[in-house]
């Protein structure tokens, strides 16, 4: 797999991918960017709820569940390092379920979205290489 990012304007930043699908980005007005999209932070923090509805989802459908007033309500909880920044100390996952959700699928839903592989990639992180190629 691999992508190849460009700079379209602005604080605008695009990955296009093998697929020919295009991932933007910008920044926010107080970053200087025009905020017409997610920053590259905020796409990397859904991209683990996203995952994880992925799963869920993929787990109701398999069993014939409605998903309607299923939900996930991510919160990101901060802490402040012996420098004096801020760091994201935890990620913490709600799956919302409606009254007559079968009760007997509750734990199988935590244990289904913890399958994500967004989370698990970051759970075991790999190797990060970065160099300047000349063309």
């Amino acid at each position: 797999m691999q992508s190849k990012v460009t700079f379209p304007g602005g604080k605008k930043v695009h990955a296009e991918f093998d697929n020919g699908m295009v991932v933007e980005t910008d920044q926010p007005v107080q970053y200087g960017g025009d905020n017409t999209a997610p920053s590259p932070y905020w796409l990397f923090i859904s991209s683990i709820g996203t995952c994880a509805g992925a799963y869920v989802l993929g787990f109701c459908n398999e069993r014939g569940i409605p998903t309607e007033g299923v939900s996930i309500n991510q919160r990101l909880e901060f802490e402040t390092t012996p420098f004096g920044s801020s760091k994201l100390a935890r990620i913490a996952l709600d799956i919302n379920v409606p009254e007559g959700f079968p009760e007997k699928y509750h734990k199988a839903l935590v244990k289904v979205a913890d399958q994500c592989a967004v989370k698990k990639t970051i759970m075991d992180p790999p190797e990060f290489t970065v160099q300047t190629v000349v063309n």
